[in-house]
């Protein structure tokens, strides 16, 4: 992942680790019954557990998505490479074999000059 992800990683984490302990702690001061108190923040906790789930959920995709997108640009750019030498390649071999058959028919219209 790179530098700014792990940014956003840890920041996130701060966040709902700070609004936990803030929603927690306000609970446990206002003016309720333990049962009650105890019944909220179980339910905060949880409701913190699925959005910490959610984030987890979405930045995975993101990461997913990034590794994708960087895998299909390789493999794209990979691709277009092999087939710009592959033509470049053919390209000189013809003009190879084109120079060498030239060179073939000069030589023997030198040999039937000289033969004549």
């Amino acid at each position: 992942m790179s530098k700014n992800g792990k940014n956003t990683a840890g920041i996130l984490a701060g966040l709902l680790a700070g609004a936990a302990a803030g929603v927690i702690l306000g609970m446990l001061y206002a003016p309720e019954e333990g049962k009650e108190t105890r019944k909220k923040i179980k339910t905060k906790a949880n409701d913190l557990k699925d959005q910490a789930k959610n984030k987890y959920g979405e930045v995975s995709e993101k990461v997913k998505d990034q590794y994708g997108n960087i895998s299909s640009t390789f493999k794209e750019t990979a691709s277009n490479v092999a087939h710009t030498m592959k033509d470049g390649y053919d390209k000189y071999k013809d003009q190879i074999v084109s120079k060498t058959a030239d060179v073939v028919k000069d030589v023997e219209a030198e040999l039937n000059d000289l033969k004549s």
